[in-house]
Formats: structure tokens, C-alpha cells, sequence
């Protein structure tokens, strides 16, 4: 089974061809940093309100570090448990991706603060600033819930980290990331910061499909041992995306203190618990909230963009592909 303790190289015959064709897909879909122009959005700096500037200073230290800390989970617990190749060679693409993500955003930290000392609280922000500092600890409290099983033995070990990669799809990539995002596309929708908000689309597509990728080893665990999901792995789940969904509401709080036209942290919380309650639904868990998205702007985006923005199949820029894009998505 998926998660038997051990190394499995063979693959053939493939166990999991899902999981081969999810790498096949993400190969598809490679972008780069060089192709991200980011020079329109030097001028958009200085159009920034104090509110705004503080705002895009904070979300890009959160950015610094917050794609690291996805892969240090991968390499120190996804990649030695999941034992499938077919599985791993899709992880070990997930791990090139993320340090794209990194090389953006340390490339948007060399452009937005060009003062050094700046850029080096930036990059220190999981030891200066509460808010981000919060995330992290929420991060590492999970990293840690199984880096010390070098095996999963027994069911306590398996429903651990079940738990993690449940924490690191619903909570972390699909919870923060998709706070991020909304700050990113609201700037957009005033006409601000076009450059990161391009790069962002190639960012968002990826982290859909990671989290996609993560769903469905979760959806095979379950199928083979369904004994794991439980009430109780339930009830870890809903603490776990309520914690979550805290600490991003006191970040929002930490970004929007100044008072930034059009976000407030009320509506920030419901698009968080909106969030949320898709996150359940693709556990085939009961929704926790019942918040509806309050954000008209997120619905208004260019739909050959953001055709994935709520977990739809990413089709619009694979490598090497014409054809036609439906604009009849309903977001």
C-alpha cells in the first residue's frame, strides 16, 4: 500500500498512473523567472499609499520564506513515506517548483526593497514579525508532528502524517498561499503591480496542483486503509483549518492596519472561512462556515489566467499548446 514502510523502485508495473500523469502534466506546464517583467511594477511603488507600501512589504516577507518552509516538509517527510516511485517523481518536480517560487520571490525582495538592511528583516521575518512568525510556528508544529518517524509502522504513524499532508495542502499552500493571493489580485484590480500579479498566476497554478496532487494521495490512503479517516482524524482536521484560518485572520490584521480601500479584515476573515470550506469539501468533510466569497474582484479576474483559481484543471499554459480557451467558468 501507499504508505508501507520501505523504498519501492519499480515502476513497472505502476501502481499509482495517476500520480505519473499529474508529473507529466506539471512537466508541461515549466515556467521561469526570467519570464516575469517586473519592471513596470517599479513605478507602481511609488503610487503606493503608506497603508498599501506596508501591506506589500509584509506579504512579500511572508513570501520569503513561506515556500521554503513547503519544501523542507517535502524533503523531510512527504518524499521518505510516500512509497511509490511514480509518486516521488512527482514530488521531486513539486521540489523544483518550489524553488522557482523561491527564486521569485527573492527576486521580487532585490526589486521591491532595494535597501539591504530592509531586505534583511525581510528575510528574517519569521524571527521579527508576530504575524508571520505565528504561520511559521503553525507550520513547524506539523513539520515536527513526524520527522521524528523514520517509518510508519503502525496506525498512529500513518494517520501523523496523513494529518501533515493534510496541514500542508488545506492549511499551508491552500489556506496562506490563498490569502496571499487575494492581496495580490485586489492590487491588480486597481491597476497596481501587474508584474507580480503575472508571476503570481504561474505561482497559483502550481500550489493547485499541489494541493491537487496531495487530495489524491489522501483519497488513496482512504481507499486502501479506511480505517485512518475516523471522526477523530475529522475533528483534528476542522481544529487544524480553525487554527489556520486564525492565524491568517491576525496577519490580515497586521497587513490591513493602515486601512486599505476596499479589504477589510471582516471580509478577509469570511474569504479565509470561504477557503476553508472548500478545503473540507474536497475531504468530503462537511463545511465548517458557510461564507461566501466577499470579494467581487476574485471573480472578475482574466478567466484564461486564473481558470484554476478555485481547483479547476490547469489547461492554459502548458508548453507547446493551442487552441481555444472557454470563458463560461463560473468562480
Amino acid at each position: 500500500m501507499l504508505l508501507d514502510p520501505g523504498m519501492n523502485l519499480t515502476l513497472r508495473p505502476m501502481r499509482y498512473p495517476d500520480f505519473y500523469e499529474r508529473y507529466r502534466a506539471a512537466i508541461r506546464n515549466t515556467w521561469t523567472v526570467e519570464e516575469v517583467d517586473l519592471h513596470s511594477d517599479l513605478a507602481d511603488l511609488n503610487r503606493l499609499s503608506p497603508a498599501e507600501r506596508h501591506l506589500i512589504n509584509r506579504l512579500v516577507a511572508f513570501f520569503a520564506t513561506g515556500d521554503t518552509i513547503v519544501a523542507n516538509n517535502l524533503v523531510l517527510n512527504l518524499y521518505r513515506h510516500i512509497n511509490a516511485p511514480e509518486a516521488r517523481l512527482y514530488l521531486s518536480r513539486q521540489l523544483f517548483e518550489e524553488a522557482v517560487h523561491v527564486q521569485f520571490y527573492l527576486t521580487l525582495l532585490d526589486t521591491y526593497l532595494p535597501d539591504p538592511e530592509e531586505r534583511t528583516r525581510a528575510f528574517a521575518a519569521v524571527e521579527n514579525i508576530p504575524s508571520i512568525r505565528a504561520k511559521a510556528d503553525f507550520c513547524y508544529r506539523w513539520i515536527d508532528s513526524v520527522h521524528d518517524r523514520s517509518a510508519l509502522h503502525t496506525r498512529a504513524d500513518r494517520r501523523a502524517f496523513l494529518l501533515n499532508l493534510v496541514c500542508f495542502a488545506a492549511c499551508i499552500e491552500g489556506l496562506f498561499f490563498y490569502g496571499a493571493f487575494a492581496y495580490v489580485y485586489y492590487l491588480r484590480s486597481r491597476g497596481l503591480l501587474n508584474g507580480l500579479a503575472s508571476g503570481t498566476n504561474w505561482v497559483f497554478r502550481d500550489e493547485s496542483m499541489h494541493m491537487e496532487f496531495a487530495f489524491d494521495v489522501v483519497r488513496t490512503v482512504r481507499a486502501e486503509e479506511p480505517d485512518l479517516v475516523d471522526d477523530g482524524f475529522e475533528a483534528d482536521v476542522r481544529s487544524m483549518l480553525a487554527d489556520a484560518v486564525d492565524a491568517e485572520t491576525e496577519f490580515a490584521r497586521d497587513l490591513l492596519a493602515g486601512g486599505v480601500p476596499g479589504m477589510t479584515v471582516p471580509d478577509m476573515r469570511r474569504y479565509l472561512e470561504h477557503v476553508a470550506d472548500r478545503r473540507l469539501s474536497e475531504l468530503d468533510f462537511a463545511p465548517m462556515y458557510g461564507s461566501a466569497n466577499p470579494f467581487p474582484f476574485l471573480e472578475l479576474q482574466d478567466v484564461q489566467e486564473l481558470s484554476n483559481f478555485f481547483e479547476r484543471r490547469v489547461s492554459s499554459y502548458q508548453m507547446g499548446v493551442t487552441g481555444t480557451v472557454s470563458f463560461d467558468e463560473d468562480f
